[in-house]
């Protein structure tokens, strides 16, 4: 009998109690059970991983984050948020790990945060959930805290939020009351992150910081798929590297809410497998799709020990 591969999910989410205070309308967001499973960090979350064989997920604070609410808050909740999630890893250390949630509008805040839950904590490295005060990260105030990740040999991990008002204006607004998910998952999110990653590249954040590491979801957001005409289009202009060297080299991407043999064919075709993590997005999608999919790669076991836990367990030194 063959023996059963180490599962570790890298994108799973979960609402800390004080934080989901300072939003309206989570709820109609998500479904019931959805929110039953974001505030749950316990018995419910544990036996739905059992289930699924999934052995370890990496917890992280799901959108907004921190990253919708002004500094003078933000910078003790995070503090606050983030001790509570150390006591869950804490708790079942052979089941969770974590990433932080950072207070952005901050910056200098933000990377002290990092570096102390990174250093007392053991957190893995931070979950960054869209703009910041309408700002996408490249913009250079924020780069102390691409300075503090790449000291500490830590990605940061860069997840969708609802786009800016302006673009929901200009691109979704005719289709986004009768198609909200439009607006998330099934566009907006793509679209919006995908640009930031393109935007990192074109920032020169790499050069400055050559051992920075980001994580893209989904599959990259698309942009493996993308790769090759981003950069011809780009040619001449990133520099001695083309923009597909720099992605290749400092982007690593995750699976979550995506599982399509076609699309990861795709990834590991134009990024290689070992940048190319599982992830779930739980629970805003069930387990056990993501762990069916897994019996079936069209992968070879080395490859596919890679994806399953391999590539997690050395970027993440786990």
């Amino acid at each position: 009998m063959a023996t059963k591969p180490y599962i570790i999910a890298l994108e799973e989410h979960y609402y800390d109690a004080e934080v989901k205070q300072h939003f309206r309308g989570l709820d109609a967001v998500a479904a019931a059970h959805v929110v039953d499973r974001l505030d749950d960090v316990g018995a419910l979350r544990l036996r739905e991983m059992d289930e699924a064989g999934i052995d370890m997920q990496v917890l992280s604070h799901s959108m907004p984050g921190l990253q919708k609410i002004d500094a003078e808050t933000a910078v003790p909740l995070a503090r606050r948020a983030n001790d509570r999630l150390a006591e869950t890893v804490r708790a079942y250390p052979d089941r969770f790990a974590g990433f932080a949630a950072l207070p952005t509008a901050d910056p200098k805040a933000a990377a002290d945060e990092l570096e102390r839950t990174v250093t007392r904590h053991g957190f893995k490295g931070a979950m960054i959930n869209g703009l910041t005060e309408g700002r996408f990260l490249d913009d250079k105030r924020f780069w102390p805290v691409f300075e503090r990740a790449a000291a500490l040999d830590v990605p940061l991990y860069m997840h969708p939020a609802v786009p800016h008002p302006g673009v929901i204006d200009a691109y979704h607004k005719d289709y986004a009351e009768k198609h909200p998910g439009i607006l998330r998952a099934a566009w907006g999110f793509t679209v919006e992150t995908a640009t930031q990653g393109i935007r990192l590249v074109l920032s020169g954040v790499f050069d400055a910081y050559p051992g920075l590491k980001i994580v893209l979801g989904h599959m990259g957001e698309g942009l493996p798929f993308y790769l090759w005409r981003i950069s011809h289009g780009l040619r001449g202009s990133t520099g001695a590297k083309s923009f597909r060297d720099i992605f290749c080299e400092h982007f690593w991407i995750t699976t979550s809410g995506f599982f399509s043999n076609p699309a990861l064919i795709c990834c590991v075709m134009e990024m290689g497998i070992d940048h190319i993590l599982f992830s779930v997005d739980y629970p805003f999608v069930d387990n056990m799709p993501g762990a069916k999919w897994t019996e079936t790669l069209p992968l070879c076991a080395e490859d596919k020990e890679k994806l399953l836990s391999g590539n997690a367990r050395r970027l993440l030194k786990l």
